[in-house]
Formats: structure tokens, C-alpha cells, sequence
């Protein structure tokens, strides 16, 4: 039997990475769960798990199938890394951080998928993008604004709340997957 895919989508300080990294723990020595890192044509920051690569050596992977999914946002590159399609082969799940604009790709290709929409208040993600320190106002104003028009629904869609205690959205992230 296949692993399910599972797909972290929300809006920017909604707390995907940190929800992921905190069910990373619960269920380390789990066999069950891969939880990959992106690969990111950006600088490490503290702020998230991934693999930097320059803009060359990502499309160098890219042009030899070396990604699964792959998007372009903020004028950077992000992509899973093909060893997925191995993994989900092998009975596994894989849970990864994506934009939505892959999800009708994901489930063309792969199956079964179950997507998770990570929720915050708008407030709560303007506070957590100003901590964060990567974008000036202005910017932090564009990606509260997006949040509210954020649409995703579907049979395989599940809301994960994440608006109060990291502790309690975890618990939730984990009985989602």
C-alpha cells in the first residue's frame, strides 16, 4: 500500500514549519513518517529547515528530475526532492511544506493526498511575520492580505487551527496525519 502525501499549505506565519517540525518530534522513531526538507534558492535564516542552493544548482537538479514539486514565489525556487516518489512507493507517508499552487499537480500525480491547511488570525500572522524579520511592512501587508483571499477546499482538505498554544496546534497537526 502507497503512503499518503501530505501537503502543509497556509498562509505566510500561519506556523507550518514549526508545526512540522514539532510533529517531526512526536513521531521521531516513527517509520511511518518522512518529513523531507525543501531545497530553496534563499539564504538558511533560522526561521526554517531548508536546503540553500543558488539558482543554478537548483535548475541544474531541476533539468535531471531531481524534484518531485517544484514552484517559483518571491522570486525564489522551491522544490521536494524526487526521493519522495520512492519513499510514498515504499508505504511511507511524507508530509512537506508546499504552495498551493501545486496541490491539482500533487494529486494528478500522486495519490493518496490529503491536504493540510494551517489557520491563523490575521493579527496572529502579522505578529509572527514582524518577529520573523524578513520582510518590511509593506511586505508583511501584502502577505496578511493574501491570507484572507487563501482558498483551498476539497474532500482532502483538512483545517489545522493554529491560534493558540504551539503545544495544542501540534497535538492537532499530529491527529491530522
Amino acid at each position: 500500500m502507497r503512503g499518503t502525501l501530505f501537503l502543509v499549505v497556509g498562509p505566510s506565519g500561519a506556523g507550518k514549519d514549526s508545526l512540522i517540525r514539532g510533529a517531526r518530534r512526536r513521531l521521531a522513531g516513527n517509520e511511518n513518517f518522512h518529513f523531507p526538507r525543501r531545497l530553496i534558492t534563499r539564504p538558511p535564516d533560522g526561521t526554517e529547515d531548508h536546503i540553500p542552493v543558488s539558482p543554478e544548482i537548483f535548475a541544474a537538479r531541476q533539468a535531471d528530475g531531481g524534484f518531485a514539486l517544484v514552484w517559483h514565489a518571491h522570486g525564489m525556487s522551491y522544490g521536494i526532492p524526487a526521493e519522495i516518489t520512492e519513499i510514498l512507493a515504499a508505504g511511507r507517508s511524507v508530509v512537506v511544506n508546499v504552495s498551493r499552487t501545486v496541490i491539482d499537480e500533487a494529486h494528478r500525480r500522486f495519490s493518496p493526498v490529503r491536504v493540510l491547511l494551517i489557520s491563523a488570525p490575521t493579527e496572529v500572522l502579522a505578529e509572527r511575520l514582524t518577529v520573523r524579520g524578513r520582510e518590511n511592512s509593506a511586505d508583511i501587508q501584502e502577505r496578511v492580505a493574501r491570507a484572507s483571499v487563501l482558498s483551498v477546499c476539497g474532500d482532502s482538505v483538512t483545517v489545522v487551527r493554529n491560534d493558540d498554544s504551539l503545544d495544542d496546534a501540534i497535538g492537532r497537526f499530529v491527529a491530522a496525519l
